[in-house]
């Protein structure tokens, strides 16, 4: 049974390194990574366990802006391997990671102790197995070596004590990266889900709608006849550009699953839900407004997926808020369509985000506490414009009234453009910009916006 591992943890924490120990390959192949010292992007490497099973391994970036593309690498894997510096602890992206595995149904994984070659890890890895007490903990150090025989055992342990997903249906594949190389062309990688995939396929690009044929298939750099449903894969692709190719789209058996915009589901919120979220699906990340009725919850995504009943989906908003799990991926629309039932809220100190929002006095400012932030955003007092980001609802309400008249007077407005008006930082009139496309007030063509709707401004 194929199977992938996923790292976790804080950033700083030593995901990356331990990868290298274990595997013998760098997995931060970008310059600004190398230059930086922290991941930015997905990472991929194969890992041989002492059986001499091996596993697709992705390791994901730890800071707390990148933990949308934490949500992309962690979609689809099987176990996960938590990385805690024995020094630091858990740190907050810990915490948020579990969540995001936990919401994900990654139940079987192992924790990794590292830098112990410079610290007591007795402590540490108390702290690790209560934290989490169903794994097993064990201390390591990339740098010494120590401890990596015993991490691959335990990981072939937790390997063992997975139960077979059901992987069977259709093929469907969802990108995570595309790139162009010589004498190949277009190469598409991610984690096939479903089904499998061989040179010669014919598969579609959802939702693009685009057709492709599979020129060639790889698993772990060598290149295989067939890939089968859990497996780490590359495909070379004809009949679509690099440019119709990107994250979050999903490569399947053509008419076999259907691109949607709204999607049944239960429901698990680890704290209350603001109006408007961002949904993370597969590789794709989307904005959400989540209807409560009947019963039952409904999630209608500005962007069209490709779901089937049983996906997992992750609902943020600056941190991880609910996930939910899909039960019927295409529901018929209703004649009528009521206003959202907004959860009961769960009670949340907001002091602390009521004086930074009166300190910032109008302008942009990180608030603190993101459970804080999402609760003054719930009762319409503040507006989340990036992940961490906020502003005051009447600050938000005036640049918006200054984007959307410019857009009437001039048809577009650019970044640049919004920045005077607005008479603000780049940084905020961008986050102001990106809030305004996900209420689906403008449009983005470009490096340009115009309305979505000429004279019809949304609600934010």
């Amino acid at each position: 049974m194929p199977l992938t591992v996923g790292t976790a943890g804080h950033v700083d924490h030593g995901k990356t390194w331990l990868v290298r120990a274990l595997t013998g390959k760098d997995t931060d192949r970008l310059p600004e990574e190398q230059r930086r010292g922290i991941s930015i992007e997905l990472g991929y490497a194969p890992l041989e366990l002492p059986s001499g099973r091996r596993l697709s391994l992705i390791d994901v970036p730890g800071h707390e802006r990148f933990v949308r593309t934490m949500v992309a690498g962690a979609t689809g894997i099987d176990l996960f391997l938590l990385v805690i510096d024995a020094r630091e602890g858990p740190r907050a992206q810990t915490h948020e990671h579990l969540a995001i595995l936990r919401l994900l149904g990654v139940d079987e994984g192992v924790v990794a102790v590292t830098k112990v070659d410079t610290a007591d890890p007795a402590d540490a890895l108390a702290r690790a197995r209560e934290l989490v007490p169903a794994a097993e903990a064990v201390a390591v150090s990339a740098k010494t070596d120590l401890g990596l025989d015993e991490l691959r055992e335990a990981l072939e342990r937790a390997a063992s004590r997975l139960r077979p997903r059901d992987r069977e249906g259709p093929t469907r594949l969802f990108v995570d990266r595309v790139f162009t190389l010589r004498g190949i062309g277009t190469v598409a990688t991610g984690t096939l889900w479903s089904g499998s995939v061989g040179a010669g396929d014919v598969l579609r690009a959802e939702p693009a709608g685009v057709d492709v044929r599979v020129r060639s298939v790889e698993v772990h750099d060598r290149p295989v006849d067939r890939a089968e449903a859990g497996q780490r894969v590359a495909v070379a692709l004809t009949g679509a550009d690099r440019d119709r190719l990107g994250r979050g789209l999903a490569l399947v058996e053509p008419g076999a699953y259907a691109v949607t915009h709204r999607l049944d589901a239960d429901l698990e919120e680890l704290a209350a839900l603001p109006p408007r979220v961002r949904a993370h699906h597969g590789t794709t990340e989307t904005t959400a407004r989540v209807v409560r009725r009947d019963g039952r919850v409904q999630l209608r995504v500005a962007e069209p997926l490709v779901a089937a009943p049983g996906d997992r989906v992750v609902l943020r908003a600056g941190t991880t808020l609910a996930g939910a799990t899909v039960l019927d991926p295409s529901p018929r629309a209703r004649r009528e369509d009521p206003a959202p039932v907004r959860a009961q809220p769960v009670p949340v100190d907001t002091s602390g985000v009521e004086r930074e929002l009166d300190e910032a006095g109008g302008r942009l400012f990180r608030a603190a506490d993101p459970r804080a932030a999402a609760e003054l955003e719930r009762q319409g007092r503040l507006v989340r414009v990036g992940d961490g980001f906020a502003l005051d609802r009447a600050a938000y309400e005036r640049a918006k009234a200054i984007v959307v008249a410019e857009c009437e007077r001039a048809g577009t407005i650019t970044l640049a453009g919004a920045r005077d008006l607005l008479g603000e930082s780049r940084r905020t009139a961008q986050l102001v910009l990106e809030r305004l496309d996900g209420d689906g007030v403008t449009l983005r063509e470009g490096d340009r916006r115009r309305l979505r709707r000429r004279g019809k401004t949304g609600s934010a």
